[in-house]
């Protein structure tokens, strides 16, 4: 993987995670030295993220990442082609919450930014450990979608309008 690449996909990484990114696992993942980690961290910095080495490892404080709340609405069978839709356009599923008429707003980090995190989250659901939030309110529910520009984030909701998942308010 070209090093431009290699720090987009340590930036997404970093802005989907739930707590600190290691170097060394970081290094693993893509098979590079810790110190290439650290210059491409020092990159990241220069390029206006706002990272911060810690004793757990790297987090991300500030992101240049645009986002976007989508209002969607499917039925559990088709819960994985809305994710899937959203990642191949270049979007990450920040998380998933719904307007509930007794308890308000109910939210769930997802952090979904590539086909393995996909698969875990829908093992998950399919295995019976859990059901989707989207249940609640009968399969209406909204998603922040980040992304590294507008563009982006015009392309997902225009995916997701052509597959019929997006709700006009």
């Amino acid at each position: 993987m070209r090093g431009e690449n290699r720090r987009k996909e340590i930036a997404l990484l970093l802005a989907s995670a739930g707590g600190a990114i290691t170097g060394a696992s970081l290094s693993e993942k893509f098979g590079v030295s810790r110190q290439i980690i650290v210059q491409d961290i020092s990159r990241l910095k220069a390029q206006g993220y706002t990272i911060v080495a810690t004793h757990g490892g790297y987090v991300l404080k500030a992101s240049p990442l645009k986002e976007r709340v989508v209002k969607v609405y499917h039925d559990t069978k088709t819960t994985e082609d809305e994710l899937r839709t959203i990642i191949a356009n270049g979007g990450i599923v920040a998380d998933v919450f719904v307007q509930h008429q007794v308890y308000g707003k109910l939210r769930a980090d997802l952090n979904l930014y590539d086909d393995a995190s996909i698969d875990k989250f829908i093992e998950g659901v399919r295995s019976g450990k859990s059901v989707e939030l989207m249940n609640v309110t009968g399969g209406h529910h909204y998603h922040t979608i980040r992304a590294a520009e507008e563009k982006t984030l015009d392309a997902v909701e225009k995916a997701l309008k052509e597959k019929g998942f997006l709700v006009q308010d």
